[in-house]
């Protein structure tokens, strides 16, 4: 049985819904508070729900028990409820988790995780590299998938990559290479190295098939959807600026999320995608099927 932690965000539950077709059984972690219909759907696809808090050790240990592998989406940094924080959930409870399916006895933590900011140093980064570090000493197999900029968030209008209105903010020049990478592909790379030996106590840099930069990819936007983009810049230095004078640890966070992607996050990952048999999305794909074009 597999535990996927995160089972109501977006790609929790497309884990939850890829793992049931593939026949395994799922136990979904999720909290009394959790969204209703959230709740009805991970059941319609027979999941089996399990009530519980990252902040609560006592809990995980009942949603751990009998379980073989654990897979974790968690983050704060989406949907927080009273006493979430980076530092009590993205860390202190991911560690609870793996504790306490190491004392459960599971054989595999697959955590979905990002390439280090180590230059620009922020609270979400240390949580990642102070759970792998957990998960390292668990004596589980452990497998962490070091996932690139998602393609929904980072050319999105949440950021403001707004293909909706034609105009696109980018950080710093825009022209160093990033290997965007779709959600769900992340997706299909967690359930793929569920009990996987080419996945065993390895850290997998995943991004997508291409290495682009934010430039290259507003014209493929532009050249899919035949429309021009307006594009204005955030400086690097600007962005510096501004991690210096953040005044809460989410806004710090961003912004040196934001600075790692003005550097470029360049990937090969041809031989994981055969490995894990993944054919990905590319940028065009994913301009196609958000602009209908």
């Amino acid at each position: 049985m597999v535990l996927v932690a995160g089972s109501t965000g977006i790609l929790g539950s497309e884990i939850c819904r890829m793992l049931r077709e593939q026949g395994k059984e799922v136990r979904a972690l999720v909290r009394p508070s959790s969204n209703p219909e959230k709740l009805e759907q991970l059941s319609k696809w027979g999941c089996t729900l399990a009530y519980g808090d990252l902040k609560d050790p006592g809990s995980l240990s009942n949603a751990c028990k009998g379980v073989t592998e654990v897979i974790s989406t968690v983050t704060s940094m989406v949907s927080r409820q009273e006493g979430d924080s980076v530092g009590t959930v993205d860390q202190d409870g991911q560690i609870n988790l793996v504790r306490a399916a190491t004392e459960a006895g599971a054989e595999q933590f697959v955590l979905i995780s990002f390439p280090d900011t180590r230059n620009y140093p922020n609270p979400l980064n240390d949580a990642k590299r102070a759970v792998e570090k957990e998960m390292e000493r668990s004596g589980m197999a452990y497998t962490s998938i070091l996932a690139n900029y998602f393609m929904e968030t980072w050319l999105s209008p949440i950021v403001g990559f707004d293909y909706t209105s034609d105009k696109v903010v980018i950080y710093g020049e825009g022209n160093s290479p990033v290997a965007f990478v779709s959600l769900v592909d992340v997706a299909k790379a967690a359930v793929a190295s569920v009990g996987n030996p080419k996945a065993r106590n390895k850290y997998i840099p995943f991004g997508g098939p291409q290495n682009l930069s934010y430039r290259q990819a507003v014209e493929i936007f532009e050249r899919v959807s035949g429309k021009k983009f307006e594009i204005s810049a955030v400086p690097s230095a600007a962005l510096q600026q501004q991690l210096t004078m953040v005044s809460n640890p989410i806004e710090g966070i961003f912004t040196a999320l934001m600075l790692n992607v003005a550097d470029g996050i360049p990937m090969d990952c041809q031989e994981t995608f055969a490995a894990l048999g993944i054919k990905p999305v590319s940028v065009e794909d994913y301009a196609r099927s958000v602009t209908g074009s």
